[in-house]
This record gives structure tokens, C-alpha cells and sequence, in this order.
């Protein structure tokens, strides 16, 4: 397959005829511009929400049985993976082998441009292969432009062994989505610094990759009605945090949400469980386990 191509033809980068006099305008003019093409991303988005539903469907059974999701990506894309794929740790209390980010480049492309990883196709298959990754695993693809060859070769990799797979781009029709089993194509139009995907595009796949990792955690029992369960809290902020959703999910004072942190260990999802159906820390256990960690399951 040639990978070249005429990149003028993606609509991430296109001239944005409303930023054509940028560098003419003061800065309040900029930030204002900026904000107002930013208004296009949600709208984008909305356009593509089935097939984000059914992606999350996907990762949800997953992750019942037993499988990972992997996100593979390029630069400001492949960051953004890192990033989402690290803060379901500490939001979801998972082990950081449950959601992993893979970049173009190693870890040293997390802070620094690698020049030429994104072109090289080999590696994102060394990469998945590096994980052990399986058809047990999910693997969504990141790229603006929906042709990057490391992720392009990825995803015909997972696809190649059985695995599921889905996409995020930024381009209508990309070749990413003609791969991907769900393949997702935003289109929030040219950036108003024409190329520079960080912008609009970053903020399309980031809103997208919230959407997938926090309905997916949700989908597995993480959440008690709209209240973050298994929160793990690992520093002062994060404790005040724990008690005061005991409080919001049992109708409890503070000082019995302290109670109950500590009595179930600081497991926040222990504890509400012992307040709402009155049980020891161990039957409040052995409630979650059937119910699979739903809280809502146990009452």
C-alpha cells in the first residue's frame, strides 16, 4: 500500500478562511477566534455519537472478559492516549495494565519530537507485540489525520489476530475508520493556525477519549449513581474527596464518613456499602463481589 498522499486534501490542513488576517489581530481578538471555532468540536462530535456508544459497548466486554484496552498513537495524539490512559488509575482504581498508552517513539516522545516514528509502520507492531497484546485486547487508533503509518499498521495488526479495534480521527473518510471495526471521524473543520492539530483536533480526540474510558469505567461498576466510587485516595486532596462522596451517596455526616473510610480500609466503595445496607467490612465485601462491583446491585 503507498502511503503517500496529498495532505492538502485533509481538512486538517486546510487555510481556515476565518483566521486568514491572524496575525494582524490583538490578542483578545485571537482568544475570541479561538473560542468560537472551538464551538465547532462539540457539534462534531454529536455527529459521530453511535458509534462512539457502540466503541464503549465494546471495551465494556473487554473488560468483562478480562481484556485491556491499548491506545496507539503519534504525537500531540498519542499524549493525549498516555494521558487518558493514566488518569483512569487514580479516577477508577485500576492497575495501569487495565488501560495503556502507546506513543510513537517510546517515552522519550512524550516531552520531545522523535523524528520519523510516526512514518514507521514496523514499530507499531513491535510496540503491541512488546505488550503482549492479544485478541483478548481492544486497540483504538489516534491520528488526526487518520493515516499515520504507525497506527495504520497497528490497527491492520490487531485486526490481523482477532482483536477488536477502533479509531479516532479528525478527517472525513480516513483511512483509519476503512480499517477500524469502529471508526470514528470528527470533523471540526480547519484549525485556525492552519496544521496545527494540537488545537481543535486535540481537543475532538481528547473530549472523545473521555467519553470512552469514563462510560466504559461506568459500564464496569466505578461509579454509584453520578458519584466516582473507587477513587483511590492516594494524597490529602484525594481523602477529603473519598469521605465527602461517602457523605453524598449515604446521606451521612462527615464525621460517619470518616467512620466508615477507615473501617473499610479507605475503600470508599466498601464503605458506602456498609452505611447503605448496614454490613461488617467483610459482608459488605462479599456483597460487591456478587454483584460484581456494581454498588446499586448490592442495595
Amino acid at each position: 500500500m503507498n502511503y503517500k498522499m496529498d495532505i492538502s486534501k485533509l481538512d486538517t490542513e486546510k487555510r481556515n478562511k476565518n483566521s486568514e488576517n491572524l496575525d494582524s489581530l490583538n490578542s483578545l481578538e485571537i482568544v475570541s477566534l479561538m473560542n468560537k471555532e472551538d464551538e465547532n468540536v462539540p457539534k462534531a462530535i454529536a455527529r459521530v455519537l453511535p458509534t462512539i456508544g457502540k466503541l464503549v459497548d465494546a471495551v465494556v466486554e473487554t473488560f468483562n472478559n478480562g481484556g485491556r484496552l491499548i491506545y496507539i498513537g503519534a504525537g500531540t495524539s498519542g499524549r493525549l492516549g498516555i494521558l487518558d490512559a493514566s488518569e483512569c488509575v487514580p479516577t477508577f482504581g485500576v492497575s495501569n495494565e487495565m488501560v495503556v498508552g502507546l506513543i510513537a517513539g517510546g517515552s522519550k516522545a512524550i516531552v520531545d519530537a522523535v523524528e520519523g516514528a510516526e512514518d514507521n509502520r514496523e514499530m507499531g507492531i513491535t510496540d503491541l507485540k512488546d505488550i503482549n497484546f492479544s485478541k483478548k485486547d481492544i486497540l483504538v487508533g489516534l491520528s488526526a489525520s487518520g493515516r499515520t503509518p504507525y497506527v495504520v499498521s497497528a490497527l491492520e495488526y490487531a485486526k490481523g489476530i482477532g482483536a477488536v479495534t477502533g479509531s479516532v480521527s479528525c478527517n472525513s473518510n480516513s483511512e483509519m475508520a476503512s480499517i477500524a471495526d469502529y471508526g470514528i471521524d470528527i470533523s471540526p473543520g480547519p484549525e485556525i493556525l492552519s496544521g496545527s492539530t494540537r488545537l481543535k483536533s486535540g481537543t475532538a480526540q481528547k473530549m472523545v477519549l473521555n467519553m470512552i474510558s469514563t462510560a466504559s469505567m461506568i459500564g464496569i461498576g466505578k461509579a454509584y449513581k453520578n458519584l466516582m466510587v473507587d477513587v483511590q485516595p492516594t494524597n490529602e486532596k484525594l481523602i477529603e474527596r473519598s469521605k465527602r462522596i461517602i457523605m453524598e451517596a449515604t446521606d451521612s455526616s462527615y464525621e460517619k464518613a470518616e467512620e466508615f473510610f477507615e473501617k473499610a480500609d479507605r475503600n470508599v466503595k466498601v464503605a458506602i456499602v456498609m452505611i447503605l445496607t448496614n454490613s461488617s467490612k467483610d459482608d459488605a465485601m462479599k456483597k460487591l463481589k456478587e454483584a460484581k462491583g456494581f454498588v446499586s446491585k448490592t442495595l
